[in-house]
């Protein structure tokens, strides 16, 4: 399996002024005045601008933003919180949070390849919501993959206190739900919401 094609990411990430991919070169060839957020932006822009950010992050559709954001405006969290905790909390993240991948878009390609367990059970639907207490495990065969292999060892010292990962297992579990200002984004998520309160 290859890793995400890094050319068109990269630009991306340097388009949107922001490393949205999680490569450490993501940045590397970034000048000043080639992000938009480096011109003037009306309030609009910037607010297009922020939701573009989020959707590059997690690597959602449009259509599956504003089902995610119609949601959230009923939760009794506030409605950038309920966003984010809800992208959060989604199986290809989670997958690439607890190391089993170098990118969520390498994470998507696993679960849909049927490489991740969920509550021991075979799952392919990257947009899954996990719940409390569910174990994301790798399948016995996808131990072997020496990519997979590398990425949990890559990650062995990356920790985030609502997941506990066992990494001899290839296993982890979502423990509790994420406090926005654990979750390791920099969003302005108040500007996601004013952009779709419009629409």
């Amino acid at each position: 399996m290859s890793s995400i094609t890094r050319g068109p990411k990269f630009k991306l990430c340097r388009r949107l002024g922001l490393n949205v991919c999680g490569h450490p070169k993501a940045m590397n060839r970034a000048a000043r005045g080639t992000a938009r957020s480096d011109k003037k932006l009306s309030p609009y822009g910037t607010q297009l601008l922020e939701k573009q950010r989020l959707r590059a992050y997690y690597g959602v559709s449009e259509k599956q933003m504003r089902i995610l954001v119609k949601k959230a405006m009923k939760s009794k969290d506030t409605t950038g919180t309920a966003i984010i905790r809800t992208l959060e909390c989604r199986l290809d993240n989670l997958v690439y949070r607890l190391g089993f991948a170098s990118s969520i878009r390498q994470a998507r390609q696993m679960v849909v390849h049927n490489h991740v367990l969920l509550n021991g059970k075979k799952v392919n639907i990257p947009s899954i919501i996990v719940k409390v207490g569910d174990e994301i495990t790798l399948r016995e065969k996808a131990r072997q993959n020496e990519l997979f292999k590398a990425n949990v060892e890559a990650s062995a010292l990356s920790e985030l206190p609502y997941l506990t990962k066992s990494e001899d297992k290839f296993s982890g579990v979502l423990s509790r739900l994420p406090e926005r200002e654990e979750v390791p984004i920099e969003i302005n998520d108040a500007l996601v919401v004013e952009f779709y309160s419009k629409l």
